[in-house]
């Protein structure tokens, strides 16, 4: 049976909210960095940024979820979370109400052409299917600061195969035609469906969010007390292997540190990343915090401390590309 928003979050929440700093050792270093992002750091682009302010939109998927992510998360609780880190982000869409969409990417573009916060640009909510989606997107084509949108795939009202749908795939080609990707964020089992979309929107650039959303269950025996994962390790692996082949598309390592159990560590994410890292190559792939909703797992900090120690062993070029140039050059950010 699908999850709903709630129930995807709620399945995630069994982890602590993780605390930790990040050493300098822990990324690779950048060449020729200047004084002051020296002192804080190697720069990260941080590719899915969610910020909320619930005096300003309604998020009606948060009326069930943890608490932990229950209040506002804005840029001065971003800073606060990202402090001693040399962090540039892209906003990433936080499911609004559907009458707000346009308020949010408002909002969005308002933040990044202010210089006062992080946040660089941003993907924004859409609805491909619908007959409104053209005139929408109209709105914001050729604004520099609108990089691209996303439409959830893992909630009740997008079944599998709802992406592939004639209406669907005419919307996600539209986002080719107006320069702007499209970021699938969808279950582990409906990969195969992502695939199909890339090959039907060969114009379009897609993002995989999440690791295609593998679970760390799937990787290892199952402990006392814990369901079972929605999702096969081998089909999962299989799947990644068939997306990476689709020229189309760039994987986003992020969001399934909010599914780690308490008392875990790196070495139970490690199959998934390294699996995607392997599968995309050093070129194609980006580094996504998901701050707050890592927050069901652990800190935004925790998270770069545990990605840090899993990739130390790859080329110092390669974390450069993970951490921040490969956003660069596919999002065209002025950093």
């Amino acid at each position: 049976m699908p999850l709903n928003r709630r129930q995807f979050l709620h399945q995630t929440a069994g982890g602590a909210v993780a605390t930790g700093l990040v050493g300098a050792t822990a990324l690779a270093p950048r060449t020729a960095p200047a004084a002051a992002a020296e002192a804080a750091g190697p720069l990260i682009i941080d590719t899915h940024q969610h910020l909320w302010d619930l005096s300003k939109f309604e998020l009606p998927w948060l009326d069930d979820v943890p608490d932990i992510l229950k209040h506002s998360y804005r840029t001065e609780e971003y800073r606060a979370a990202t402090q001693g880190l040399n962090v540039k982000a892209v906003y990433m869409e936080v499911d609004v109400a559907q009458r707000q969409l346009v308020q949010e990417a408002e909002y969005v573009i308002d933040l990044a052409r202010s210089g006062q916060s992080p946040t660089l640009g941003g993907v924004i909510g859409g609805r491909p299917f619908l007959a409104t989606f053209p005139s929408y997107i109209r709105r914001f084509q050729g604004n520099p600061l609108i990089k691209g949108v996303r439409r959830v795939l893992h909630i009740p009202e997008t079944p599998p195969g709802f992406c592939i749908s004639d209406a669907f795939v005419r919307g996600v080609r539209q986002l080719g035609d107006a320069g702007l990707s499209f970021d699938l964020c969808m279950r582990p089992t409906d990969l195969r469906d992502g695939i199909k979309l890339t090959e039907l929107c060969p114009d379009t650039r897609f993002v995989l969010d999440h690791c295609g959303n593998g679970d760390v269950k799937a990787f290892r025996p199952l402990r006392e007390g814990e369901k079972r994962p929605s999702h096969d390790a081998t089909d999962w692996r299989r799947a990644i292997e068939a997306f990476a082949k689709r020229p189309n598309a760039i994987c986003k390592i992020s969001g399934i540190v909010a599914r780690l159990p308490e008392g875990a560590g790196a070495e139970e994410l490690a199959p998934i990343i390294n699996h995607c890292l392997d599968s995309f190559g050093p070129d194609r792939v980006v580094f996504g915090g998901d701050w707050p909703v890592c927050l069901l797992g652990a800190s935004l900090r925790r998270w770069v401390e545990m990605l840090g120690q899993i990739i130390a062993t790859r080329p110092a070029a390669d974390q450069r590309k993970l951490w921040s140039e490969n956003a660069i050059k596919f999002y065209g950010l002025k950093v």
